[in-house]
């Protein structure tokens, strides 16, 4: 799991369900990739978990991002697009 995205609104976490640990021996039978992008908006107490093509979405929002960097406005913006997807509470674990 790795925070790529906090603020007062929105947090963003890209999640690596299946990274395995360093101890872990290699899988025999190859695993389907189930990683994911969860983004919780903090006003509401909601959160998003985007897996497969709008994970890669994402991701491809993300790449563009890095060689041109949003100001935050725009990222809050984009971030406030996916947060009306956001129908889970946010529980702690």
């Amino acid at each position: 799991m790795q925070m790529l995205y906090d603020s007062e609104s929105f947090a963003v976490v890209q999640i690596h369900a299946n990274a395995p640990e360093a101890s872990a021996p290699a899988p025999v039978v190859p695993q389907l990739a189930r990683n994911g992008f969860e983004i919780v908006d903090k006003r509401s107490g909601k959160e998003v978990y985007l897996d497969g093509s709008w994970a890669e979405l994402f991701q491809q929002r993300l790449n563009v991002w890095q060689k041109n960097t949003p100001t935050q406005e725009e990222v809050e913006d984009m971030l406030e697009s996916y947060a009306e997807l956001a129908h889970t509470p946010v529980g702690l674990h």
